[in-house]
């Protein structure tokens, strides 16, 4: 299951109570207050892994809570702090706090990590004050964690177009593929290896006319695209599920547009699909005659000029 929103409760550890103690012996008339601080409550933190694909753990446990600092002791002892809570989540997961929806962090990259709460500290001994004191609360949030799946291509295209069939062609990743619309529910993710080049590719799912309005499933996915660096805009060139290749694609340009104005300028590789279907030929010549920018024709299912794709994708990145 992928899931790529969810909201969730974190709270740093309490520090622990400072120690009232006193310390006598023979040799001393008066007592000496000899009490330790308490230890500091743990920390929790957020660090993106790329061994993590999904938010999916976040739907079973919506809470996160560090363990609180020991209390001080007698001997001027320090209480132990508290462990911290680290928090592993895939990488592109932006951090927000729940009631002033503020980015806190982006988690763009292996490794990166941020301290979304902080553990209270603990509290004085009387060894450094004249009264022992309580240890602090630690912190308290509400966040919303938002996955958008970073990846060097994102491959769009109205269902059925084929692009399941293009990423099990041109990857290791093996989508759902079946002969009718909105086979695929989520992003699928692969990697293309070429010799000694190679770049991640997702399939964006759900786009139909109206998906930046909700539409489908357009406007759960349609934010995944926001990180590629180039998108391929795959085209059912035979026009077998009787959609209209030139409509559909000006379509899909005007629902990346009223999504995002910075989505719509990214490059796009264009691509035919289906052309070792008869009626293929006939609606890419209309197609060019309107459309004059550059495009491949292509057959995924029967591995047609997919090198030639992937050399262009190559070289547009």
């Amino acid at each position: 299951m992928f899931i790529d929103r969810v909201k969730t409760l974190v709270r740093g550890g309490n520090g622990g109570n400072g120690c009232a103690s006193f310390y006598s012996d023979k040799m001393t008339r008066y007592k000496r207050p000899d009490g330790g601080n308490g230890g500091d409550g743990g920390n929790v933190i957020l660090r993106a892994s790329r061994n993590v694909y999904t938010l999916l753990d976040f739907k079973y446990r919506q809470e996160f809570i560090a363990s609180n600092g020991k209390h001080g002791s007698s001997k001027r002892k320090r209480g132990r702090d508290g462990e911290d809570v680290v928090i592993l989540v895939p990488i592109g997961t932006q951090i927000f706090e729940e009631t002033s929806q503020c980015l806190l962090e982006d988690l763009d990259s292996d490794n990166k990590e941020v301290v979304v709460v902080k553990g209270g500290r603990g509290g004085c001994g009387n060894h450094v004050r004249k009264e022992a004191h309580p240890g602090q609360q630690g912190e308290r949030r509400a966040l919303v964690l938002d996955l958008k799946l970073i990846a060097d291509v994102g491959v769009i295209g109205f269902p059925n177009a084929g692009k399941s069939t293009l990423i099990s062609k041109l990857s290791s990743a093996r989508p759902r593929i079946a002969a009718y619309p909105f086979t695929t529910k989520e992003p699928v993710l692969g990697v293309v290896n070429r010799e000694d080049d190679n770049f991640t590719i997702v399939d964006i799912p759900g786009l139909i006319e109206g998906a930046h309005q909700g539409r489908g499933l357009g406007d759960k996915f349609l934010r995944h695209v926001e990180r590629t660096k180039i998108l391929v805009h795959l085209i059912d060139m035979s026009g077998i599920d009787g959609r209209d290749p030139l409509g559909g694609y000006e379509v899909l340009n005007r629902e990346l547009a009223l999504y995002s104005k910075e989505v719509a300028k990214k490059i796009q590789i264009l691509v035919a699909n289906k052309m070792d279907l008869e009626s293929a030929g006939e609606n890419l010549k209309r197609f060019r005659n309107k459309i004059k920018n550059n495009i491949i024709e292509i057959s995924a299912k029967e591995n047609i000029n997919l090198n030639i794709l992937t050399d262009e994708i190559l070289k547009r990145l």
